[in-house]
């Protein structure tokens, strides 16, 4: 499985997915199994993030509809750091039959976290194409704009050969990498003290805010 699992494919996943019309709107699955739906999970949260962001810059709406976006924003980023974990989890299980080194060294960034850099660059990457094809832009912003787009596609292709690197070593035993677990405290009830505490105020009869 690990050996079919390569930055190439991955790089390819993530295009394909930004080309397809239809898509983020379509639920993950459709099309993937295994890694791969974690990986469409992920990269396709990434896209809705991304979506999300541009539209809570927006000063000509409700302050509601801004809300409404951040509230939004922190669910796809809830889901996207899962489905991160989801593939870890998944790739270390393949590689469970694989004996570690006794001087193997420890990554201090896990596979999934690579892959979800990588989709965050393929969306860098096809959004600053589409400003390098604006015909309402200057001169000066598609020359910027080209620089930039050359520059994350070189970006791309060196955390590309990062990935099959791990990948190559943890297979063989040389490299390994942990699953650390998230603690977002802002979204968990009893460690952030917004809620804790407005949870406490109706529980003793108070009226939350």
């Amino acid at each position: 499985m690990l050996k079919q699992l390569d930055a190439a494919a991955i790089v390819q996943f993530h295009d394909k997915m930004l080309s397809d019309t239809e898509w983020p709107a379509r639920e993950p699955g459709a099309t993937s199994a295994g890694i791969w739906l974690w990986i469409e999970a992920n990269h396709r949260y990434n896209t809705l993030l991304w979506n999300e962001e541009d539209k809570a810059r927006r000063t000509d709406v409700a302050s509601s509809e801004i809300a409404a976006c951040k509230r939004l924003i922190d669910q796809y980023n809830q889901k996207r750091n899962d489905a991160v974990e989801a593939i870890d989890e998944a790739i270390l299980t393949e590689l469970g039959d694989c004996p570690r080194g006794d001087h193997a060294r420890l990554n201090s960034e896990t596979a999934g976290a690579m892959i979800d850099r990588l989709s965050i660059l393929s969306l860098k990457i096809f959004h600053m194409r589409e400003q390098t094809l604006r015909v309402d832009a200057g001169a000066d912003h598609i020359a910027r704009c080209s620089d930039k787009l050359q520059r994350l596609i070189v970006q791309r292709q060196d955390l590309a050969s990062c990935f099959d690197e791990l990948i190559a070593e943890a297979m063989q035993g040389r490299a390994y990498f942990k699953v650390y677990r998230q603690f977002k405290m802002y979204n968990d009830p009893t460690l952030n003290p917004y809620l804790y505490n407005q949870q406490n105020r109706v529980a003793a009869g108070g009226v939350a805010p």
